[in-house]
């Protein structure tokens, strides 16, 4: 079981960034995907120390990209305001 979890968060390891940074259509998957996979995992009670501290690293990397992106829309959105009380 063990050696399925390590290779189930090296998949996501691989892919999720990836997926979060998507196109200009958005993400491929969002990060609630992402953080349901990698609870899924912690659900399963066979998650060793090394797994725990892979997967909440993971978990911090999604909150990271949603901030990143909340901060970017909300600076784009600033931008546009002031755009328009110039014009």
């Amino acid at each position: 079981m063990s050696n399925l979890i390590d290779q189930d968060i090296a998949h996501i390891r691989r892919v999720m960034p990836l997926s979060l940074s998507g196109d200009f259509g958005g993400p491929i998957l969002s990060g609630n995907y992402w953080r349901a996979r990698l609870h899924r995992l912690l659900d399963t009670g066979h998650v060793n120390k090394g797994q725990l501290a892979d997967i909440d690293s993971l978990l911090v990397q999604i909150d990271l990209h949603e901030l990143n992106v909340a901060s970017m829309t909300a600076g784009l959105a600033q931008q546009s305001l002031g755009h328009a009380a110039n014009h």
